[in-house]
């Protein structure tokens, strides 16, 4: 996966990752009702989309 920079990002419905160390998952707002997770990956780590959201300019 070469071609990529730091502090690019990938968006979708369904996104696999890989990595050799996960760290703990830590809650985030996303707005006032809606919570999320975030995650952090360190070592040789991958991600794919493995299936596009609407909102991702899919018909």
């Amino acid at each position: 996966m070469k071609g990529y920079e730091v502090g690019d990002s990938i968006h979708g419905h369904r996104i696999i990752a890989e990595a050799r160390k996960v760290g703990d998952p830590v809650v985030i707002v996303k707005s006032a009702r809606h919570k999320a997770q975030r995650i952090v990956l360190t070592e040789n780590a991958l991600a794919i989309i493995d299936r596009k959201g609407r909102w991702c300019g899919q018909p």
